[in-house]
């Protein structure tokens, strides 16, 4: 990899710690509750449509997906929803807020490789209390100079992050678990990035088109991140 590089920015969500996981074992326990009003795959594609159109109001973020819930289970019940019902899918939404964070294995031993060399930063979108929360819980805040939580992951979002951290586009490199979110972008902008694709991804991150790209680096595993970026 090319040598200048000065700052090394790891998405969150599935690439430092477990996330989608808790989301689709809330959605599955969503869609049993109204199984009497559709098919399972009926309940699933109109959540996901619910979610679409919500993005731009509410963004991303579990208090989003809860919102998403009770909407679609009012209008798939025309409105009959029973407040029990619609009870047992807050408590659904909580209990991700209230999972603890899992950080996904070998995570605290390449950042303390990585932290003598390079300004370390996070990269992440969503909710900013939820994504506080988790980063204050998972104990790793010690070892990043720079947190930076994003409503979206455009290029214009990560260039305002090259112009806080005042370097160029080819001094950065992106880690990060989504083609759509953390690769395409950084790729656009003139940066480096390291795909590390997670076992299940959201619907709406999914990017099915070939990827090749010079300043593109795949790996199946975090601990190849320093190996690209340390000498041997």
């Amino acid at each position: 990899m090319k040598p200048n590089i000065q700052c090394i920015a790891f998405d969150a969500d599935d690439t430092l710690w477990e996330n989608e996981d808790h989301f689709q074992t809330v959605e599955t326990e969503f869609r049993t509750l109204l199984r009497s009003y559709g098919t399972n795959a009926e309940i699933g594609e109109q959540l996901f449509q619910t979610e679409m159109r919500n993005l731009e109001i509410y963004g991303y973020g579990t208090k989003s997906f809860t919102l998403s819930m009770l909407e679609t289970a009012l209008r798939v019940s025309s409105g009959q929803a029973e407040s029990a019902l619609l009870s047992k899918i807050i408590a659904l939404g909580k209990s991700i807020l209230q999972h603890p964070v899992v950080l996904l294995p070998h995570v605290r031993e390449v950042l303390t490789r990585l932290s003598p060399d390079f300004r370390l930063a996070i990269a992440t979108k969503g909710d900013l209390q939820e994504q506080r929360r988790k980063l204050t819980q998972s104990g790793l805040l010690e070892y990043f100079d720079h947190v930076e939580i994003m409503s979206e992951k455009h290029p214009e979002d990560y260039r305002r992050l090259l112009t806080h951290l005042e370097i160029p586009p080819d001094a950065l490199l992106m880690v990060g678990n989504s083609v759509k979110s953390d690769i395409l972008p950084v790729l656009e902008l003139g940066a480096y990035a390291v795909h590390i694709p997670y076992h299940l991804t959201w619907q709406h991150e999914i990017h099915d088109a070939e990827l090749t790209h010079p300043r593109l680096y795949r790996a199946d595993d975090i601990r190849q991140v320093p190996d690209l970026v340390l000498p041997a």
